[in-house]
């Protein structure tokens, strides 16, 4: 389907990436990974081919389509939020604009019997024909089954895109790439702000995705439930496996230890060898044997262990000075948008130093909260907030608090003061912004490359109050791993939105639960909280609350159902996986009769198994359906 081959890309005379060569496939599903700023959104540009890079071939099959989800989306202002899905489906607008032109003249013109008013019906036939050909009057369907999929509900369909965040128009912009039946699928961070419906939703539909997947994501749990495969950039190279992301992590594991063994067991051959060599150059009579050794090590192919790129942000969060004992007190807090009521005569106290998650499902009020508390949204009720807090605030949507036309280092001057402007330099090399890479223009910054720069920016500012929502966001694993020590250690107040159990465990002692529009409290860490709502994870929590909102039955045969469920969706995915197998085979055979028929013709088994394998892939067919249907009928 497309061959990279010695693919290079660099920046200010550093390579991002060197002489990569991989190939994409029908079926493929791949979990692109790498630290923030190893070059995985660059390389998803050059795979759209937005970005040329600097040396390589990319081989690509004819008429092969890229649908392309980017970190950062522009939307024409003015469309309802089916316009803009409908702008999926240019042909079929077009052809819609067609008919409708042509109704038109037919409604004016009254020579009915001329050969003019003859041609207009037969274009018109031609026309309607072509459009149901391409799916016309099925695309609206498929639209709102999409939209409700990714969470819109059906009264929002008709509001103007403008009037919802990045996160829901990043939800739009993902909906309209699904419904275009693209060969190959680009998206970065699909999953950062979808609630945990979306993402399971997205997951089943991507395991169904006939043509390629390639997935930029540091959510470890979307990536072993969707990818077959994994591939890594690191250090300008990359590591291709067939496995999902953690089980690829355990095979790079055992590959670093092999390769560690073998070099160390050819370490210690070349050591004897070496003695060899200088105890034979010293005797006349074995001269030739010492040259005969010196070639013999001079052709070992010296045997290398793969480099890991264990360059890791610092951070520490000073606490400014010490506040009053209570932090935070609000009483009867609500909140509404319009008609709808988010938040609902809430109460909540935080004292010093305490150490606070807020979960729950997306649109129930966690991130409207934190406005509330750092005082970037009007509320009704009563909030107050305690002596002397100083209040640092790490926002969600980062990318509309930073400015894309300044650089780096001009946005931490411009947020400085005259005590630690001179430090600017310093901080920004502990969060891996060093020497040019600080004149890097934010906009050009990767999501988890500006999420560093939001986090450095905290630290010019005095603060003994840390609000985090989603900080964790395109951060790769082991930045995340250095901010949740730094959490830990922070000697203030926090206040932390998050649906990353990982994350959470350690760093909270108090849990508030945010759902219908009011909040439950939980005193212990987020361990505690998923005890007493008896589930292993958050997932489980929203997965449940949704299934709360179906008709009531028994536990035993709920249970039964999903045993069952579960064994079906097993047999679906080994039917689903031969199918693609043998579809790839029949795919090479046909290749090969077509340009070298004379050779395969002449072995006669080759026609019986050519046909072995089409009678076994409609029966497999059959069986799919089957399954899938019993799938549906199953009522959880």
């Amino acid at each position: 389907m497309l061959n990279i081959h010695n693919l290079s890309v660099s920046f200010q005379g550093e390579y991002l990436f060197e002489d990569i060569t991989f190939r994409l496939g029908n079926g493929d599903r791949i979990g692109l990974i790498g630290k923030n700023g190893a070059g995985k959104s660059t390389m998803l540009k050059i795979l759209s081919k937005d970005l040329e890079p600097d040396s390589g071939q990319i081989a690509a099959d004819k008429n092969l389509s890229f649908g392309f989800l980017k970190q950062d989306i522009d939307f024409v202002l003015g469309r309802t939020v089916l316009e803009e899905a409908y702008e999926a489906f240019k042909d079929i607008k077009v052809l819609e604009a067609k008919i409708d032109e042509i109704n038109q003249l037919l409604v004016e013109r009254t020579d009915y019997e001329s050969d003019s008013y003859n041609q207009l019906m037969i274009d018109l036939n031609e026309v309607q024909h072509q459009y149901e050909i391409i799916g016309g009057y099925n695309y609206q369907g498929d639209t709102e089954k999409i939209l409700q999929g990714l969470g819109f509900k059906r009264e929002d369909f008709n509001k103007l895109t403008d009037t919802f965040s990045g996160g829901w128009r990043m939800r739009i912009e993902l909906a309209k790439l699904l419904l275009q039946n693209n060969d190959i699928l680009l998206l970065d961070e699909p999953t950062n702000h979808l609630d945990i419906e979306s993402i399971i939703w997205l997951e089943n539909f991507l395991k169904n995705y006939v043509g390629a997947v390639v997935i930029v994501s540091h959510d470890k749990m979307f990536l072993d439930n969707v990818t077959n495969r994994t591939i890594e950039i690191s250090l300008g190279r990359i590591y291709d496996y067939k496995k999902p992301y953690s089980q690829y992590l355990i095979l790079r594991n055992e590959i670093k230890e092999q390769q560690l063994a073998s070099q160390k067991n050819q370490a210690k051959q070349i050591q004897q060898t070496e003695k060899l060599i200088e105890k034979f150059r010293a005797k006349a009579s074995k001269a030739t044997m010492a040259q005969s050794l010196i070639k013999k090590l001079d052709r070992i192919d010296r045997i290398e262990v793969d480099e890991d790129d264990n360059s890791v942000m610092t951070l520490n969060f000073p606490v400014s000075i010490v506040p009053g004992k209570m932090i935070i007190e609000a009483e009867n807090v609500s909140k509404h948008y319009g008609d709808l009521q988010v938040l609902n005569n809430i109460d909540i106290s935080v004292e010093r130093d305490s150490k606070t998650a807020f979960v729950g499902q997306n649109g129930q009020g966690k991130s409207t909260l934190a406005k509330i508390i750092v005082g970037e949204l009007k509320h009704q009720g009563h909030l107050k907030l305690g002596h002397n807090v100083q209040i640092g605030y790490f926002a969600q949507n980062q990318a509309e608090y930073l400015d894309g036309s300044k650089t780096v280092l001009d946005t931490m001057i411009d947020a400085a003061n005259e005590t630690n402007r001179s430090k600017v330099r310093d901080i920004l090399g502990s969060f891996l912004f060093r020497g040019e890479e600080a004149e890097k223009y934010v906009k050009v910054l990767s999501g988890g490359e500006r999420n560093r720069l939001a986090l450095a920016k905290l630290l010019l500012q005095p603060l003994n109050v840390l609000v985090m929502d989603e900080p964790t966001n395109h951060l790769d694993i082991k930045s995340k791993n250095v901010l949740k020590e730094a959490l830990k250690k922070f000697e203030g107040t926090l206040i932390l939105v998050s649906h990353d159990r990982d994350f959470l465990q350690g760093l909270t002692n108090k849990v508030y639960e945010f759902k219908d529009q009011k909040i439950k409290e939980y005193l212990g860490d987020i361990d505690y909280y998923l005890d007493q709502r008896n589930v292993e994870n958050l997932r489980e929590v929203e997965k449940r609350d949704v299934v709360k909102q179906q008709p009531k039955t028994s536990n035993k045969q709920s249970y039964q159902d999903q045993k069952k469920l579960k064994s079906l969706n097993n047999k679906l995915s080994n039917i689903e996986s031969k199918i693609n197998q043998l579809e790839k085979d029949i795919k090479n055979d046909d290749v090969s009769l077509a340009t070298n028929y004379d050779e395969v013709a002449s072995n006669p088994s080759f026609f019986d198994a050519y046909q072995a394998k089409k009678n076994d892939l409609e029966m497999l067919m059959a069986e799919w359906e089957t399954v899938q249907e019993t799938i549906d009928n199953i009522d959880l």
